[in-house]
C-alpha cells in the first residue's frame, strides 16, 4: 500500500473513531481530536499523492499526536479503544517514520 493510501486510511479510521465517540458518548473532545488527527493524516495523504513537500512530515506528526494521547491511556486503562488507537498510531509511526528516514520527506 502506498504511503498516501495509508494516510487516507488512517484519516478515515481516526476521524470515524472521533465521530463514533461523539455519537456514542456525546464526547466533544473525542470528536475534535479525531477530526483534527484525521485532517492531519488526510492533508498528509493529499500532499503525498500530489508529490508536494511535507506530506510525510504531516502524517508522521499526526501519528506522534495520536500516540502521545492514546498510548498512556491504553497503559493506564487497559481498555480496547485506547489500545486500538495505540496500534493505529504505532503503525503510522512505523510507515511514515520509515518513509521519512528513507528521504521521502520534504521532497
Amino acid at each position: 500500500m502506498s504511503t498516501s493510501n495509508t494516510a487516507y486510511l488512517l484519516a478515515l479510521l481516526t476521524a470515524g473513531g472521533g465521530l463514533t465517540g461523539y455519537i456514542r458518548a456525546g464526547s466533544v473532545p473525542s470528536a475534535a481530536a479525531g477530526l483534527t488527527v484525521g485532517a492531519l493524516y488526510g492533508l498528509g495523504g493529499y500532499r503525498l499523492q500530489k508529490r508536494q513537500p511535507y506530506g510525510v512530515e504531516l502524517a508522521l506528526a499526526a501519528s506522534v499526536v495520536l500516540a502521545g494521547s492514546s498510548v498512556p491511556r491504553a497503559i493506564r486503562s487497559g481498555k480496547p479503544l485506547p489500545a486500538g488507537l495505540s496500534l493505529v498510531a504505532v503503525y503510522g509511526l512505523w510507515v511514515f517514520g520509515t518513509a521519512w528516514r528513507q528521504g521521502y520527506g520534504s521532497l
